[in-house]
């Protein structure tokens, strides 16, 4: 649906969401995100552009996508022991206004930190979701090696033509966007922050941050992350949370912490 990351688009904003009079703003404001183009709405964390694309593809395409990346089956599965992360949903019979809040990640759409790293790391790895494993290998005691994981791709979930423009984005955000705070010298950093609220009901309670990244050198080695703040405990007022301030630095520590030692 999108051929040209910088195009405008036609998303007003504040958006109004589909078969419904709520209106849908973004903390960047109006002038910034009113018909801003993909790029720019990933820059900035445009709500618009993201719930019109989804309202736009509508929810078979928007549930198909979800899956090739691990949503809604059980994913992390390992051959050394019962490691499973709870299964992240992509709900089925969506309504309108429910399949357009899917696209800003709302709504009755629910993720784990291990979902989101495999997006993540199958953008960065341009389509290809790799299947997760923690044990590398086994030894015995005189060291040998008894079993050995072999890495394996999970699924093609996009094409590279598809993953390289949203990580042309996602380092134009590390660059010049909500993710600067994740940019490390040397190394090439995409990167997206989020925050969701926490569902029906209890969403006078600060919310979650999110922010997912991925970091890349020159000789091919690579990392993806995605950190989850939950601050429930933290004395933090809704205006500090957000997963650019809280989940970008962590993230850049662990990016380091692979890529330089």
């Amino acid at each position: 649906m999108v051929t040209d990351v910088d195009a405008r688009t036609d998303a007003v904003s504040p958006y109004p969401l589909p078969q419904s009079t709520n209106k849908i703003g973004s903390e960047a404001g109006d002038a910034v995100c009113n018909k801003a183009s993909m790029k720019t709405a990933m820059q900035y964390s445009c709500n618009n552009v993201f719930l019109d694309a989804a309202s736009k593809l509508g929810q078979e395409k928007m549930r198909e996508t979800a899956e090739k990346f691990g949503f809604n089956e059980d994913v992390y599965s390992d051959d050394f022991g019962d490691l499973l992360a709870t299964k992240s949903l992509y709900p089925e019979d969506l309504d309108k206004p429910g399949t357009a809040l899917t696209g800003m990640g709302q709504g009755s759409l629910t993720s784990t930190p291990m979902q989101m790293a495999l997006v993540t790391a199958g953008i960065a790895n341009d389509g290809k979701v790799m299947q997760p494993y923690v044990v590398d290998e086994v030894k015995g005691p005189d060291l040998d090696t008894l079993e050995k994981t072999e890495p394996a791709v999970m699924s093609e979930a996009v094409s590279a033509e598809t993953a390289q423009k949203v990580q042309e984005m996602m380092e134009f955000t590390a660059k010049e966007g909500s993710a600067r705070r994740a940019q490390i010298d040397g190394i090439t950093v995409g990167g997206k922050t989020g925050t969701a609220q926490r569902g029906v009901d209890v969403n006078d309670e600060v919310p979650y941050g999110w922010f997912v990244s991925y970091g890349k050198k020159d000789d091919g080695s690579s990392v993806a992350v995605a950190v989850f703040i939950d601050p429930t405990d933290m004395d933090i007022s809704r205006e500090d949370i957000s997963g650019g301030g809280l989940g970008a630095p962590i993230a850049k520590s662990v990016m380091k912490a692979v890529l330089k030692s």
